[in-house]
Order: C-alpha cells, then structure tokens, then sequence
C-alpha cells in the first residue's frame, strides 16, 4: 500500500484539521484536482459565487472530478446562527467523508469550524482557538459570532 499524497502546495491558507478534514481559501481549478487526488469525495464551500475570486462554475469542476459540490454561502458581514444550523447539519451528514471547506480566504471557514469543533465535537477551547489564530483574528460580527454558544 502506497504513501498518502502529500497535502497540495500553494492553496491560500491551506490547513489541515485532522485525516479526513482539510480547509484552505478559494482553491483554483487545478488545485480542486489536487485536492480531489487526496481521495477528498466532497467539497464544502462557505464563498459566495459573486465574489470575485470565485470560479466561474466551481460546482460544474467539483462534479467533473468525481466529487459532490455543497454550497453554503455566507455574507461575510452577516454570518448568522442559522448559516451555523446548516453548516452543522452539513457536517454531520458527511461525519465519516473526506471532507475539503472552503470560502475565499478561510476566514469564514476558519470560523465556523472553531464554534463546530468547541460546541458540537466538544473539543478543548484552547485547541479549537489555536487553528483559528493561525489564520486571523475576528473582529466585530466575526468576533460576535464565534462568541456565541
């Protein structure tokens, strides 16, 4: 049995959560192909199709490479508790997937998975924070956000 490929290089703010989780900024369309060859099967995407850094079919791609296409779009100045319900009703449909989360700079995504990983898995608050700082540190609506329970 082969080695895993190693994680793709040159995705904006590429991270990896554990074994089956990984998160980055909008990738491009070659790197969907690199993120689709780590045996990833479903992409998560938080961006809105009208930014302009979003791909011009990012769900066409996905299905061209053989994976599923789920999008979530989120108003940066207005993430809302009832973004979080589907974002959790998301991740829990897909709890044993290989799962790629993406928005377009992993600030949204970053997010949502510190209040998913501290609120619904349980982990350790210390542990969930650390993978966000290494991103950003939120302010206002995005502080507001994450302070919620």
């Amino acid at each position: 049995m082969g080695a895993a490929p190693a994680d793709p290089e040159g995705i904006y703010n590429w991270h990896r959560l554990d074994e089956r989780l990984t998160t980055s900024g909008q990738p491009t369309e070659a790197q969907l192909a690199d993120i689709q060859a780590l045996g990833v099967s479903h992409i998560v995407n938080l961006g809105l199709h009208t930014h302009e850094k979003a791909l011009p079919d990012e769900a066409a791609t996905v299905a061209a490479l053989g994976m599923r296409y789920i999008h979530i779009p989120i108003d940066f100045q207005n993430p809302t508790e009832a973004d979080f319900a589907c974002f959790r009703e998301v991740m829990a449909e897909l709890e044993d997937e290989p799962v790629h989360v993406h928005c377009i700079a992993n600030y949204r995504v970053s997010a949502f998975f510190y209040r998913y990983r501290r609120d619904v898995l349980g982990m350790d608050e210390g542990l969930a924070r650390a993978d966000l700082d290494r991103l950003w540190q939120p302010t206002e609506v995005w502080a507001a956000f994450i302070a919620q329970r």
